[in-house]
């Protein structure tokens, strides 16, 4: 009467061997990042060395009732004595930086304030300060550290905060040879790198954390740091991490010395 096919009616779905251990292996990870849905899950696995579907994973996901929740509960936590992108994109490794400040607050009200420096090419972050108070000197701190060690910059692309178009701080980015990229006022998706890791910064760690003191804001937020360059899959990078652990990091562009040598003493800059 239906004109449906016998097969079809009669048709039990098969349960496959491996379906245990990835449903609970999907579990794990959803427990731990509840802010990563299906395709960031699919591209953990993949880095595992599963051979994941996205559609099984998203059916398993849905299955098992678990989903992204709009809102998540900020939790405190015990701690033992151990304690524009629109005008010039990036074309390579280190040839524009992106730093931005970020504000949050510990438990009690103060502020805190985050410098987030990251790599557009690559889109790892270079380095996330905390602290109370940042000015042109942390700046200065931050960005001289980072280029003796890593190599110095073809641009560096800001906001124009007083921390990023202090005097002192053009001086020096013009000492060594690296053009400052301003954006517009008013205008973030013109710095939208630094922006989206913010966002990710935001979402997946500082609206879910109860700070107490500026010492436990240090440790979780670098550790959130290691986990997005080392462990966290990026979409716009193939669900890659952008610093994995197991790529072995090539030659420095220039020497140690050589890159000291193009650093001008900050004292002199002041």
């Amino acid at each position: 009467m239906l004109g449906q096919p016998r097969a079809v009616k009669r048709y039990t779905a098969r349960v496959r061997d491996d379906e245990g251990p990835l449903t609970g292996r999907i579990v794990e990870l959803a427990s731990v990042y509840g802010r990563y849905g299906s395709p960031r899950i699919t591209g953990m696995l993949r880095n595992e060395g599963r051979n994941a579907n996205h559609k099984r994973e998203k059916r398993i996901l849905r299955q098992a009732g678990l989903r992204v929740p709009r809102k998540q509960p900020r939790r405190g936590r015990l701690w033992l004595n151990d304690g524009s992108c629109v005008r010039l994109r990036p074309e390579r490794k280190d040839h524009v930086w992106a730093y931005d400040i970020v504000l949050a607050r510990t438990h009690e009200g103060l502020p805190l304030r985050l410098l987030v420096v990251v790599d557009e090419w690559t889109r790892e972050c270079l380095a996330i300060d905390v602290a109370r108070q940042l000015g042109s000197d942390d700046v200065l701190e931050r960005l001289s550290w980072l280029m003796a060690t890593r190599g110095v910059p073809d641009h560096v692309r800001s906001d124009n905060g007083s921390e990023f178009t202090a005097t002192a701080v053009r001086e020096w980015l013009g000492k060594v040879g690296v053009k400052t990229l301003y954006i517009e006022p008013g205008s973030p998706w013109e710095n939208g790198y630094v922006e989206s890791l913010n966002g990710k910064l935001r979402d997946e760690l500082l609206n879910g954390e109860i700070f107490y003191t500026v010492a436990e804001a240090r440790v979780l937020i670098e550790r959130w740091r290691e986990h997005y360059n080392r462990v966290r899959p990026h979409s716009a990078l193939g669900y890659r991490p952008p610093a994995p652990e197991a790529i072995a990091a090539g030659p420095p562009s220039a020497s140690l010395r050589a890159v000291k040598q193009r650093l001008p003493n900050r004292t002199t800059t002041a």
